[in-house]
């Protein structure tokens, strides 16, 4: 069958962007235009950003219309139009959807589309008026599109508008001037249209995230366990719940605590996701009963198969304290070590002398795990080192682990406990830091207190 070619204008200067406007012929009734609507700045502003970018209309070049409509005349029902700088609107004419398809390319603005054309045949398209319509917003859904009927026909034209289209015209009382602005609200109106519906499913996909997100943060497991617990959490990443530190706390059925803090290099959502695959299997194994080495062995082979690249690895801290509280196993896997508070003494950090390597950087490691005195009361902090590198003023100094402590004994000094004093402590630090970290920061603290 051969292809049909379009029908062009018998104006073709119009097309060619070289025509003068034409004088107005007649009125013109249709809907009325609305102004936009302006998407406010909340969380989801580079989604509105985008969204505004892919459906912006460049102003230095000229409209393009689509008319899509059977003359079989060949009488052109459309006056020669000029948009808002007084250039000439380009006008391409397609007598069917076959050729509309052919005609629809990325310059295309607006489709002026005549009800009256009939659409394919399909059986579910028996007893649909608009059904042409319809096939032209999944044939362009991206496009304004304006709906031009018979003279009176207002309810199919208001119709037109509920199914999609951006607004109706009178197929009888076409007026160039009038047309022109109808044109560029149907632009500016799908426009908008366009960005503010990206702009809610923006902010349903932050939701959604943030519930993700949420889900994926631990749930300490110390049911029957006298010892409190506080945690304090700041992804580095913007607008971000995980970042690639991550923690645990569960109690074992023999009524040992195990507390877990670690850290994998990095702050994308890659290493967010590796770092909740390294917490879950943690927990899993230390409630199968591994501890210690055989622990750390097993976390290091997840860690290797689980990685994106082989030069991603994460540091751990893990401490198991006995059912009388009294005593603690650590062990550590490159990792800073914790600090310990008692009454009556200064914090102190525990010992770190046979500190083991990160997991994932060599293959058939060994961990040795150490025994800790802990007394009858005390404090234990477990933390990463986004607490300890940020900077201390304008210089390139930065707070370290000595610094730490003394900042941790001073807010010991004035009365804080559990919550109080994790927030405190990292508020300071980052006012420190004369701002926000680069790093996540990860805190957890456990207190007995008989």
């Amino acid at each position: 069958m051969p292809v049909p070619v379009p029908r062009q204008r018998a104006i073709p200067a119009v097309e060619s962007g070289q025509a003068q406007a034409a004088p107005a012929v007649r009125g013109l009734s249709g809907a009325s235009g609305g102004p936009g609507t302006e998407a406010p700045r909340n969380e989801a502003h580079k989604e509105e950003k985008a969204a505004k970018t892919t459906t912006s209309t460049t102003t230095d070049t000229n409209l393009t219309l689509l008319l899509i409509e059977d003359d079989p005349g060949g009488s052109p029902i459309v006056p020669e139009l000029l948009d808002q700088a007084g250039k000439p609107i380009r006008i391409r004419t397609a007598r069917n959807l076959t050729e509309a398809a052919r005609l629809l390319t990325d310059d295309v603005h607006c489709i002026l589309l005549d009800l009256a054309l009939p659409a394919p045949g399909r059986a579910d398209d028996s007893g649909d008026e608009l059904s042409v319509l319809r096939h032209v917003l999944e044939l362009a859904p991206r496009h304004a599109v304006l709906a031009l009927t018979a003279s009176g026909d207002a309810e199919r034209g208001a119709e037109a508008v509920r199914v999609g289209a951006q607004d109706y015209l009178f197929r009888d009382e076409l007026d160039g001037r009038l047309l022109s602005r109808a044109i560029r609200y149907a632009v500016e109106r799908k426009r908008s249209d366009t960005a503010e519906r990206r702009l809610a499913e923006g902010r349903l996909r932050a939701q959604e995230n943030r519930r993700l997100e949420r889900g994926l943060l631990p749930t300490p497991l110390l049911h029957g366990s006298p010892l409190r617990f506080a945690a304090r959490y700041r992804p580095g990443r913007s607008r971000a719940l995980l970042g690639g530190d991550f923690y645990d706390v569960v109690r074992t059925p023999d009524g040992t605590v195990h507390a877990m803090i670690g850290d994998v290099c990095g702050h994308g959502p890659d290493e967010a996701a590796l770092g909740v695959e390294l917490r879950i299997a943690w927990r899993a194994l230390t409630l199968a009963g591994l501890c210690g080495d055989q622990l750390l062995n097993t976390l290091q082979q997840v860690l290797e198969h689980e990685r994106s690249d082989d030069e991603i690895f994460a540091t751990l801290c893990t401490v198991d304290i006995a059912p009388d509280g009294r005593r603690a196993g650590l062990c550590l896997a490159g990792h800073p070590a914790p600090l310990v508070a008692r009454p009556g003494r200064a914090p102190r950090l525990l010992p770190y002398d046979n500190n083991g390597p990160a997991l994932g950087l060599l293959p058939g490691a060994r961990w040795p795990r150490m025994q800790v005195e802990l007394g009858r009361e005390w404090s234990l902090m477990l933390y990463t080192d986004g607490l300890i590198e940020g900077h201390i003023g304008e210089g390139r100094e930065r707070l370290g682990q000595d610094g730490m402590v003394e900042m941790i004994s001073r807010q010991l000094a004035q009365g804080l406990r559990g919550e109080q004093l994790l927030r405190a402590a990292v508020n300071e630090v980052r006012e420190l830091n004369g701002g926000e970290l680069a790093d996540d920061v990860a805190v957890l603290l456990l207190d007995r207190v008989p």
